[in-house]
């Protein structure tokens, strides 16, 4: 416990001397000095120059060494997989995108396994090593068991897709929900690294909202929390892909808006990039369409804010993208139902953002001493998946 409080605080506010890190923690000179040596030792912290004191003594700081290894992050959606390779602060150093031409669990796992070394050898870091892999995807996961309980998308029942990965590559292996694990990207190393409560909404070929409260991601009791996007917007209305009727995402993620543009212009060939151009060229109908899903999203979440209290929502998927049109709505409705003042409602759209957000699984680990959930071996999960 004593370095996981060392490396956050080190984390969070860069280097600091030996002293200022027991000042700040509270631990004693010797308990902090004692652990430091041992993160020297293996590498995870280095020492940088020493900086004047009072009455001229020159302590040395320390800080995270964030070259120390490699982490990879997949993500998987439909049809292809984002890949990413990270240091331990989640910057990418080598980027890739495959195709994904199935979803078969053994041939989704061949293709990640064989994905790795390339990733590996892209990053140019020989020296480093592999810390683990960390995999996403829409879906309900079981965390501990780092399984797909059930993916609509992917077609999966109980899939231990994690355990499947780390037999054929023979590193520790995480497996969590998409916005679960870009919400532990953005408190690792993001826009809510400096919160204890936030939402993350994504907004993308669903729409979902996961919550970190008091500095811990929430799961619920089934690993199913956050799935904002299958709560109700219209009695009886479009059909969604969980098979129900009327679930907001049905209505206003950005599939559902892209498909609801084609719907009305009757042009199949439009897609995000010409939502954009149009929304840029100030076209009415785009405009219209895209500020009817941040009203109807934003409305939405006040009802969560409402319930939940974060400090802040940050905000990512593909429709971020869309900026001010989707944006300025979707803050307006969301102020004008509030109980009290709205949060700040921070956007992030990076490229790569969501593989960060797998790799973020492994770096998690160095820094929660409470974090679970990653299999090495398929014998300690004891079941077999199959899909539906």
């Amino acid at each position: 416990m004593n370095r996981r409080l060392i490396l956050n605080l080190l984390r969070r506010e860069g280097p600091r001397s030996r002293a200022d890190i027991a000042t700040v923690i509270g631990l004693s000179p010797a308990a902090v000095t004692f652990v430091v040596a041992d993160l020297l030792e293996e590498g995870i912290v280095t020492e940088g120059k020493a900086v004047p004191g009072p009455a001229g003594r020159r302590p040395i700081p320390v800080e995270i060494n964030y070259e120390h290894s490699l982490a990879v992050g997949f993500k998987l959606m439909v049809d292809s997989v984002e890949c990413v390779a990270t240091d331990l602060a989640t910057n990418p150093v080598a980027a890739m995108r495959v195709g994904l031409e199935g979803h078969d669990p053994d041939y989704v796992a061949d293709l990640l396994a064989g994905t790795v070394p390339e990733l590996v050898k892209l990053a140019g870091r020989p020296k480093a090593k592999l810390a683990g892999i960390g995999i996403s995807m829409p879906g309900v996961i079981n965390h501990e068991q780092t399984a797909c309980v059930r993916s609509h998308r992917f077609k999966w029942d109980n899939v231990p897709l994690a355990s499947l990965v780390a037999s054929r590559v023979h590193v520790p292996v995480w497996l969590e929900d998409d916005t679960n694990a870009y919400a532990i990207a953005q408190q690792l190393f993001g826009l809510g690294r400096q919160h204890r409560n936030m939402a993350v909404l994504a907004v993308g070929v669903g729409i979902s909202c996961a919550l970190v409260i008091d500095g811990k991601l929430y799961r619920g009791a089934n690993g199913a929390a956050g799935k904002f996007g299958h709560t109700l917007f219209e009695e009886n209305g479009r059909l969604c892909e969980c098979g129900k009727r009327g679930c907001l995402m049905a209505y206003h993620s950005e599939l559902s808006m892209l498909r609801r543009w084609r719907e009305t212009t009757g042009r199949d060939e439009l897609g995000l990039p010409e939502l954009r151009e149009a929304l840029s060229s100030g076209d009415a109908t785009a405009t219209t369409l895209v500020a009817e899903s941040g009203r109807g999203i934003g409305t939405a979440l006040a009802n969560l804010v409402n319930i939940t209290d974060p400090e802040v929502v940050v905000a990512g998927g593909e429709a971020v993208s869309l900026g001010d049109p989707f944006l300025n709505p979707l803050r307006e409705a969301l102020s004008a139902r509030t109980f009290r003042a709205a949060p700040p409602l921070l956007p992030d759209w990076e490229d790569n953002s969501w593989a960060r957000g797998a790799a973020a699984l492994v770096t998690q680990k160095i820094f929660d001493f409470e974090s679970s959930g990653g299999v090495t071996d398929i014998a300690r999960l004891g079941v077999r998946g199959s899909a539906a």
